[in-house]
């Protein structure tokens, strides 16, 4: 199995984990609960800032001694928008499952600490639609870099069933503003039907020798996490079934200044 394909557990609790030190990077974590009715889960920022999201389910949320009440209304990734909450560095956060649960932890680095906490409503969130064709996707802007934040980006997107995704294929890798930002991500994967499958490729530009050093093309199923280092990451979603996934994404600036692949280039204008 690729070292960038981590398979979330299949039960309850917490399903899986991603630090910097597990990835092998610098700036990005990320963390999923899954929770019954009843069952709580909490943390502590520390030196870093997250974002609650709520993927699914409802639940009591409180965070930096506030009590944000019951949040969350959509029981699965492919209907409406998300209920997510922003929690600075220094703050304690807690959420107790109302119904069936599934909470996604996205985590950077905090700098300034003097932000406060906030609900981020779904009549807060953008919506975009990106590519035409097959290459049509719908993109929700949960934490954008136009949103307060020291570190994150937070972003999903649905892919309809036959359709690509992160495509034609760009990367951020590269600190070099204003061409390209350096940006680690992670993507949280769900199917709609679960029992489906889709692709994702992580990859860099070729050398002289036609030698990459990085290149992986993975299976994802339902609940996979995908870790992206640096290179391109295109996904594709299979005829059937429609694709979610969760990015976070962070680095040392906040901003996504991304480059596409020379070669496909062409994909932009056709």
């Amino acid at each position: 199995m690729s070292k960038l394909l981590v398979k979330a557990d299949k039960g309850h609790g917490h399903v899986a984990h991603v630090t910097p030190q597990s990835a092998g990077w610098t700036y990005v974590g990320f963390d999923l609960h899954r929770l019954k009715p009843g069952e709580t889960a909490s943390g502590k920022t520390g030196d870093r800032e997250v974002c609650l999201v709520f993927v699914t389910g409802k639940g009591k949320a409180s965070a930096g001694g506030k009590d944000l009440g019951l949040l969350g209304e959509r029981m699965s990734p492919f209907e409406g928008k998300p209920w997510s909450v922003y929690v600075p560095q220094g703050s304690d956060w807690s959420v107790t499952a109302d119904t069936e649960l599934e909470l996604a932890v996205c985590s950077a680095p905090g700098l300034s600490g003097g932000l406060p906490v906030r609900v981020i409503g779904p009549d807060d969130l953008g919506q975009e639609v990106r590519g035409k064709d097959t290459n049509t996707r719908y993109v929700t802007n949960i934490l954008p870099e136009g949103k307060p934040a020291d570190s994150l980006l937070v972003v999903e997107v649905i892919t309809p069933g036959g359709h690509t995704s992160s495509y034609p294929p760009h990367k951020h890798d590269q600190d070099n503003l204003p061409l390209e930002s350096y940006l680690e991500e992670t993507y949280y994967h769900r199917l709609n039907p679960p029992q489906g499958f889709a692709f994702q490729r992580v990859y860099t530009d070729a050398d002289r020798n036609g030698v990459r050093e990085l290149d992986e093309a993975m299976a994802i199923e339902d609940g996979d996490v995908v870790l992206v280092p640096k290179g391109y990451h295109p996904c594709a979603a299979c005829h059937g079934y429609d694709l979610y996934y969760l990015n976070v994404m962070a680095g040392p600036k906040r901003t996504w200044k991304f480059h596409n692949a020379a070669e496909h280039e062409w994909l932009m204008k056709a």
